[in-house]
């Protein structure tokens, strides 16, 4: 049963929905705003946040790729993809994702003001790892696919690790 919003639909529809995603967009670009203006950043700190950048988009694009490769072969309908970066991690995306955010901060640190901004990727990394990335697909596919324990039990969730090794006589 769908609840109604009480009062101006309009209202709620820009406080709930266009309000909170600004918020989220302001807080999770300061890193950004604040490298702008910061002033002779160090060489080696650019080189880190660009390469810990880099790693992010590698892991998002590559996992992406990956995913949709597996989702296309009819053969695996309800399979579990444990291959290539899945194979490390269960969400290889994710992580990339949180390895760009701190990139962006990283790079922000030229300046006083810059280190501030760890609000940013803090509660992005947060949502990512605990919040509504991971878990609430970790439940829908832990309900969908009954492989995806065995998966669960043998692969790092966040952070891409060699996959534990698996006893004799278990699947």
């Amino acid at each position: 049963m769908r609840r109604r919003a009480k009062g101006n639909p309009h209202l709620h529809v820009l406080v709930r929905a266009y309000l909170a995603q600004a918020v989220v967009l302001w807080l999770v670009s300061l890193p950004v705003q604040a490298a702008q203006y910061g002033s002779g950043a160090h060489p080696a700190v650019i080189a880190a946040a660009t390469a810990l950048w880099s790693v992010g988009m590698v892991f998002e694009a590559v996992g992406d790729w990956q995913l949709q490769r597996f989702r296309a072969d009819p053969a695996h309908r309800g399979q579990v993809l444990d291959r290539g970066l899945w194979r490390y991690t269960r969400h290889p995306n994710y992580f990339g994702d949180a390895c760009v955010w701190w990139g962006l901060f990283l790079a922000a640190c030229s300046s006083w003001y810059g280190v501030a901004t760890v609000v940013a990727p803090v509660p992005m990394t947060f949502l990512l790892a605990k919040g509504t990335g991971k878990p609430m697909l970790e439940d829908h596919l832990r309900r969908r696919r009954p492989a995806y324990a065995d998966y669960v039990r043998r692969t790092s969730g966040f952070l891409p690790i060699p996959p534990r090794p698996t006893r004799q006589g278990e699947p």
